[in-house]
């Protein structure tokens, strides 16, 4: 009945529903139990392509936008872990009412670093399942892979050749990165922060959700953007027939109040990373009870009694309790009332809980969603094809901009 239910269901009423419910205990946005999602999705997709047939033939201009954007991605290398979920997919739950929306799977960015070629193939569709396990509803954000947009290939190598390479010999982290490689590195670690430049203003992005790490590659783009719009821009723009004199937007920070800086569980003072060589260092978001259990078990702690936020020389201790407040929704007042006094052999099997707890309805809708390619396949190609319908757009601008000639189509299709 329930299915029969939402699959009539009219397509107005289908757009302002949710494939999501909240989950009291933990806060988070979680799959409709006992598969309803698929129905629902099937309807909305449906009613969204309907909708989107009607505007895809009219030049992008012409289509009203009333919400600011927002563009943000993951890369598909190794496993999605709890530092990415709560310092970023999480907060993006929140935005999806807000701004316009684009969430990708940025693989392009996978292989500045060697790589296995089945791997990102698997890690790229996980990603994309655990966006929508995470609580991205298809509804109403776009979802989508980045290779699948090939406009972010070709606008990188526009601006590549208008940006001055001392500009990328200042980015920490290929510093960092080329440090560790040694001098035989791909040339694309070099260059990547000018991709990552593509995928912010390709869309057109009025802003970009960061963290203190991601201000360097922010500042990047921004200037990036203002180069462009200097050299291309302004009156011989205008000239060309461009409208506002610049021709990509130039982005804000958006820092969201639910963004955590979760680090490793081996060493309070880094990052939680998917780089790491420890496999103990983070928590996967599709780890098993068992595995969660034995990582908090082992995880660096100190020797000071109790518990306490905020305290430089217990790092550790800091790091655990903040993903504890995360994941159950507490106040850190809450949290220091019912943990303050507790020993770490008391903390830690509390701690493991609350995981647990938070991370089971992610799971189960995870494997909901993987099991069955054909919706994945359908959410992704809906996202490209808004994205790819936005991102063409600017691309065409910039070309024109640069001077080169427009492109034609052949009013006959030819067989190769």
């Amino acid at each position: 009945m329930a299915r029969a239910c939402l699959t009539a269901a009219p397509p107005t009423l289908l757009r302002s529903a949710s494939l999501f419910s909240k989950n009291p205990r933990s806060g988070i946005n979680v799959g409709l139990p006992g598969g309803l999602w698929r129905p629902l999705l099937r309807a909305n997709l449906a009613a969204s392509a309907v909708s989107n047939s009607s505007t895809a033939e009219k030049p992008l201009e012409n289509v009203a936008v009333t919400k600011k954007r927002v563009v943000s991605g993951v890369q598909p290398t190794g496993s999605i872990h709890l530092g990415n979920y709560l310092g970023a997919i999480k907060s993006w739950v929140g935005l999806q009412d807000l701004y316009d929306t684009l969430f990708l799977v940025v693989d392009l960015h996978a292989i500045t670093m060697p790589h296995d070629v089945e791997q990102l193939t698997k890690s790229t569709r996980t990603s994309a399942a655990l966006y929508i396990a995470c609580g991205i509803d298809p509804t109403k954000s776009s979802i989508f892979v980045q290779s699948h947009v090939s406009a972010h290939a070709e606008l990188t190598w526009l601006l590549s050749c208008v940006t001055p390479i001392s500009w990328l010999n200042k980015m920490i982290q290929f510093k960092e990165k080329s440090r560790k490689s040694g001098e035989d590195v791909g040339t694309g670690l070099l260059t990547y922060p000018l991709l990552m430049a593509s995928d912010i203003i390709l869309y057109q992005s009025d802003l970009v959700p960061v963290g203190e790490d991601q201000r360097q590659h922010l500042e990047l783009t921004r200037d990036v953007a203002d180069r462009v719009n200097h050299l291309y821009g302004g009156r011989k723009w205008k000239k060309l027939g461009g409208r506002g004199g610049k021709i990509f937007k130039v982005p804000e920070a958006l820092v969201p109040e639910t963004c955590a800086r979760v680090m490793s569980l081996t060493d309070g003072t880094a990052k939680m990373s998917k780089s790491a060589p420890s496999d103990l260092s983070r928590i996967n978001l599709l780890d098993t009870p068992d595995q969660i259990a034995n990582k908090i078990k082992r995880c660096k702690t100190d020797s000071a009694l109790g518990m306490e936020f905020g305290n430089v020389e217990r790092p550790e201790c800091n790091n655990l309790l903040s993903i504890y407040q995360q994941v159950t929704g507490k106040t850190q007042q809450e949290v220091i009332a019912e943990c303050g006094e507790m020993s770490w052999g008391q903390f830690k099997p509390v701690l493991t809980d609350a995981l647990v707890a938070h991370l089971q309805p992610i799971q189960k809708t995870y494997s909901e969603v993987i099991a069955d390619q054909s919706y994945l396949d359908s959410i992704l190609g809906e996202g490209a094809a808004k994205a790819n319908l936005i991102a063409n757009s600017t691309l065409k601008n910039v070309y024109s901009a640069m001077g080169f000639v427009p492109r034609t189509i052949p009013s006959t299709k030819l067989k190769v």
